[in-house]
Formats: structure tokens, C-alpha cells, sequence
């Protein structure tokens, strides 16, 4: 008989959205995981890492993961979750050997990776070993793992640590345990930016440049492998190695995403199906651009009324009171951009030539001018800025 597990990741509890708490929404995403759990009898719910959005969560973030790990463990499901990039490793698994017992781990200290949670099935069965590597910082961690597997800092990369190096290491020791173990079928729940996969604005780089990517092929011999850190939904080597993304949007760069939950079972001959399940629910996202008064007036829009709202202005002028306005209609408006069509039509090479090619303070002020407004200055305009400049001391020459 298969194991059924749930695999979700990136609650980023705690999190706000342009200033507005989003601890209502998340309530109900992890009201429907609940509710998803309970309804398909999961025996295994993982969450890869995020748990929170920043290492001291508020207590309002606390008291929503402690309830909702009670009410999934109430139901029957033995729950696993990691340390993310966001979260305090020491402090969300400070009672993780005492909960282990219980049925709930938490994991933050990678030198118990290598040391597997045996979760059985409901309906029967060989139990799943459950390897929880939380996240690894490659300077603080790399050279503790090459002590421990008797290597020297310099045999590993010339003593420069990437994210792909730690990781290899600390998956050496998973291996040697797992080989222990003939015919054991395996879950890796780890938190990392592999090669390949979609990125966001709203995820917190790991590194500069490309040190952060992990090669799919690191996470080779294992059933499945659910990963965490990336906000959308992905596969990456079949279903077997995949990212179950945010329950919720972080950023307007998710938008037209589908939140979601991945549903697997794993039997006696290794993975036996994947489900992704919509969670529905939290609010949408929306990019509007155009006039002002366009977007205050075309029906079409009222649509975006209940989302929250990015507006771009075309307005050759930033019209006054902009946002209080697009608030009278969208009310979750929380971003606003100008960006004036006359403007984008202007070729930018030629306004920075014109401005390296003025002569004098003046002339230099109002070739920068045209080239952030889009327009040459009026002739009003022209005075206000010489007088301006004059009672700055400075002359035309």
C-alpha cells in the first residue's frame, strides 16, 4: 500500500503585501491544506523550508503554524518541515527531538539530515524513510561538512564555497544511509535554488551571480524529492523532483500563477502518482496600465475591483492625487508607476547625447529635464529653472 503525502512549502508567515497584512489569507490557505489533508487521509505532510518570512517571526505567525501543525497532527498526519533561507534554524526546531516523538519534526540542524523519519501508511505497508535537509549556508556550513567527511577546505572548490558544493556534501551522508537500507523507498525534502527553475521578485537571492544553483542531477537516487524556496509551482525532473511553490502571491511577478499543493503517493515500487491541487484562495493579483481617467472609467475593469492592484500611469503628467483616485474604484490599489507614453517613445540615446553635449549649468538642466519628462521644458518651465538655478549661485556659463 502507498504513503500519501502532502508537499507544500513557502508560507512565509508573518509576510505583508505593500504594507498590508496578509495573515487573514494565509489562515485560509493553511485552512484549506487542512481540509485537503483531511479529506484524502494523508498520512505525511512536508513543508521544504519558509516556514516564516523573516528568523523572528511575530507571535500572531507563531500561533498560526502551532495551531495549524496541532490540527494536521489531530487528523492523523505525521507533519515534517524544514528551515528555509528566511527562517531561524535554531530557533523554529529548538523542540525538535522532543516533537520528533510525537509525530512532528522540524528540522534545523543538518547534522541530523542523514538520520531518516520511517513514516508508515495508513492502509499498510513498507513506512517511507523521510531525509529533512534544511537549508545550508555555504560559508557557515561547507567547511563543518568537510571536517566531518575528513576533507580539507581547499579540496572543495579551491576553499570557495557554492551552494551546489554543501549540498553534495551533506547528500553523501543521506546516500551512505539510505545504501544501508536495501529497498527502501525514499522522500528528500530539501530547500534550494535548483538549475532551471522559474525564479520570482519575492524570493530573497541565496548568492551573487550563479553560486546558488544546485544541478538537477545532485538529487539523483531518491523516490521523490520535494523542494522549497521557489514560489512557483514546477517540475524539474518529472514529478519526482519538483518545487510545490507558495500557497499564496509575493509579488506582482506571480501573477497569473495558480497556488498550489502537490499530492503524492509512494508505494513499494517507488512513486505511483502526483496530483497538484489549487488551493483558490487569498487575493489576485492585477496590472492595470493606461490613462488615468481610462482606468477609473472602463467597465471592463471592475473585474480588478477585489485584487490587489499595480497601476501604470501613461499620463504625459503624474496626475495629482493619483492614488487616493485609483482608490475610490480599486480599493487593494497598491502600487503605482508612471510611465508616460511620450516618454518611451523618445529615443534615450538621444537625450543622453543631448545632455553631454550641453554647454553651461542652464543648458545641461533643461537637456536633463527633457529627458526625464519626455518633452522639451516650456517656456514657464524654462524661467522657473533659471531662477532657480540663480538663486542656487550659479550662472548660465
Amino acid at each position: 500500500m502507498a504513503v500519501r503525502l502532502l508537499h507544500t512549502s513557502d508560507w512565509h508567515l508573518g509576510r505583508s503585501f505593500h504594507g498590508e497584512s496578509l495573515l487573514d489569507q494565509q489562515e485560509a490557505a493553511l485552512d484549506r491544506i487542512v481540509d485537503l489533508c483531511r479529506q484524502e487521509a494523508v498520512d505525511l505532510v512536508v513543508i521544504a523550508g519558509d516556514l516564516y518570512d523573516r528568523a523572528i517571526p511575530p507571535a500572531s505567525a507563531v500561533a498560526l503554524f502551532t495551531d495549524t501543525v496541532r490540527r494536521l497532527r489531530a487528523d492523523g498526519a505525521v507533519v515534517v518541515a524544514i528551515a528555509g533561507n528566511h527562517d531561524s534554524h535554531v530557533r523554529v526546531a529548538v523542540y525538535d527531538e522532543l516533537l520528533t516523538a510525537l509525530g512532528v519534526t522540524v528540522r534545523g540542524d543538518w547534522r541530523r539530515s542523514h538520520q531518516p523519519l520511517l513514516v508508515p501508511s495508513r492502509r499498510g505497508g513498507t513506512p517511507l524513510a523521510v531525509y529533512p535537509l534544511p537549508f545550508l549556508e555555504p560559508m557557515l556550513d561547507g567547511p563543518a561538512l568537510a571536517r566531518e567527511a575528513g576533507l580539507a577546505e581547499g579540496d572543495i572548490g579551491g576553499g570557495r564555497w557554492r551552494h551546489q558544493s554543501v549540498i553534495d556534501l551533506a547528500l553523501a551522508r543521506i546516500r551512505a544511509d539510505l545504501a544501508s537500507r536495501p529497498g527502501q523507498r525514499s522522500l528528500l525534502v530539501a530547500h534550494a535554488f535548483v538549475a532551471g527553475g522559474r525564479s520570482s521578485e519575492s524570493e530573497r537571492e541565496l548568492s551573487v551571480g550563479n553560486l546558488e544553483l544546485v544541478a538537477v542531477p545532485s538529487f539523483a537516487g531518491f523516490d521523490a524529492v520535494a523542494l522549497g524556496h521557489l514560489h512557483a509551482a514546477q517540475d524539474l525532473d518529472g514529478p519526482r523532483l519538483a518545487y510545490s511553490g507558495s500557497p499564496l502571491p509575493y509579488s506582482f511577478s506571480e501573477e497569473g500563477q495558480q497556488k498550489s499543493v502537490r499530492l503524492l503517493e509512494i508505494h513499494d515500487q517507488g512513486l505511483a502518482g502526483v496530483q497538484v491541487i489549487p488551493l483558490q484562495v487569498g487575493r489576485a493579483l492585477r496590472s492595470l496600465e493606461g490613462p488615468l481617467e481610462q482606468l477609473l472609467l472602463d467597465p471592463q475593469l471592475e473585474s480588478a475591483r477585489p485584487c490587489w492592484v499595480r497601476a501604470v500611469l501613461t499620463d504625459d503628467d503624474l496626475p495629482r492625487q493619483a492614488m487616493a483616485r485609483l482608490r475610490q474604484r480599486f480599493p487593494h490599489a497598491v502600487e503605482l508607476r508612471h510611465r508616460p507614453l511620450r516618454q518611451e517613445a523618445m529615443a534615450t540615446s538621444a537625450r543622453t547625447q543631448q545632455i553631454r553635449a550641453a554647454r553651461g549649468p542652464l543648458e545641461r538642466i533643461l537637456a536633463f529635464y527633457g529627458d526625464q519628462q519626455g518633452r522639451d521644458p516650456s517656456p514657464a518651465e524654462t524661467q522657473l529653472l533659471r531662477q532657480a538655478l540663480s538663486q542656487a549661485g550659479r550662472g548660465e556659463d
